[in-house]
């Protein structure tokens, strides 16, 4: 099952507090929590939410339902990035994000390789046209 890339973050936030509570991390070093604020997080995840409900009714859906979907989450995390100036989303979170999203859609029987060739796009093309971040 795909994960979340909040639980992955929240993990190295918590590893992160462990390191700096045995003392074996400077805390000038430290970036996790200011990274991943827990309202970042939260606004992440309250977006994957509305995702997640949407994905078991994808297996037999049109290409431009499946197309609505990625649209709206793709859409909503432009909101959430914005929210917290632009910068909430680095490469590393973006491509996580983007890799969730595909790997959710594969799970619930979305061809997502046939579904971009379809329409002319290239594997990892599918987010790229509402992404902002």
């Amino acid at each position: 099952m795909a994960e979340r890339p909040t639980t992955n973050w929240r993990r190295g936030i918590a590893e992160e507090a462990e390191e700096l509570a045995a003392g074996t991390l400077d805390p000038e070093c430290a970036c996790m929590a200011g990274l991943f604020p827990e309202e970042l997080l939260t606004a992440t995840d309250a977006v994957l939410d509305v995702f997640e409900t949407e994905l078991p009714g994808l297996v037999e859906a049109s290409d431009e339902r499946v197309f609505v979907v990625v649209e709206r989450v793709i859409l909503a995390l432009n909101a959430v990035n914005e929210a917290h100036n632009g910068n909430a989303f680095e490469t590393d979170e973006r491509e996580e994000l983007c890799d969730y999203i595909d790997e959710s859609l594969t799970e619930h029987g979305v061809d997502v390789v046939a579904l971009t060739a379809r329409h002319g796009l290239g594997r990892y093309q599918l987010t790229d046209k509402w992404r902002k971040w």
